[in-house]
């Protein structure tokens, strides 16, 4: 019998996308998702982002940033990144694929790393860019206690809507609201894993999961581009 953790991996290979998409002409960020084994069950850490921050303070995200030139490629951006955020050592870090990307308001082509870390670490928070880590059970993804959809419009005009997940954290005893590319990124992580439909609409076609998760993604990185064009 295969561990959960065995399982997962299989599963995440079959998605990895390489650099499939480090051709395109964006600027490009990283983020790691951080996947640990506690009690039994597969589960995500993620950061709560420093109110001194001038974007996005105090938003729940992965550990992650723009890419730099000493970076070889996507994951080392995520690595190193997760270091200078989290206290994570880079050869602490199990590597396993990179997903589908998104692209975030900046217009960043955000590559989600994906990878295992011990299920013992202590994140140690550089104050300036984290004000908290949590850990939280990777199936919430896809069978939440507490979820809503909020309508947003797109970078390029158009009105879609994004996943909103609230988890209360017995730990810190207090709720996290997940939301935008985060529980984007998580959601699919989840639906890749575990295999299984998730208890709201999701706008995959489940039985051609990797195909589906490109198209969106190429129909969004155009219609990024036509309003670069329109903005000329």
């Amino acid at each position: 019998r295969k561990s959960i953790k065995g399982k997962a991996k299989l599963r995440l290979r079959e998605f990895d996308v390489a650099d499939k998409f480090s051709h395109l002409p964006l600027p490009k960020a990283s983020v790691l998702l951080p996947l640990l084994v506690r009690a039994g069950k597969l589960c995500l850490l993620l950061t709560v982002r420093s109110m001194q921050l001038r974007r996005s303070p105090g938003e729940v995200c992965f550990p992650g940033g723009k890419s730099e030139e000493m970076d070889k490629d996507e994951i080392d951006t995520a690595l190193r990144e997760a270091k200078e955020e989290v206290g994570l050592q880079p050869e602490k870090v199990e590597v396993i694929c990179r997903l589908v990307p998104g692209i975030d308001k900046m217009n960043h082509l955000v590559t989600p790393v994906v990878g295992f870390i011990e299920d013992t670490f202590q994140a140690t928070p550089n104050p300036d860019e984290v004000s908290d880590v949590f850990v939280m059970p990777l199936e919430y993804f896809i069978k939440p206690l507490n979820y809503m959809t909020l309508p947003y419009k797109t970078s390029s005009g158009y009105l879609s809507w994004m996943h909103c997940f609230t988890y209360h954290d017995h730990e810190h005893k207090m709720p996290f609201k997940i939301w935008g590319l985060t529980a984007h990124f998580a959601v699919f992580l989840a639906i890749v894993i575990f295999g299984t439909k998730p208890t709201f609409e999701v706008d995959y076609d489940l039985d051609n999961l990797i195909s589906s998760a490109e198209n969106k993604f190429m129909n969004l990185y155009a219609s990024v581009n036509e309003r670069k064009k329109g903005n000329l």
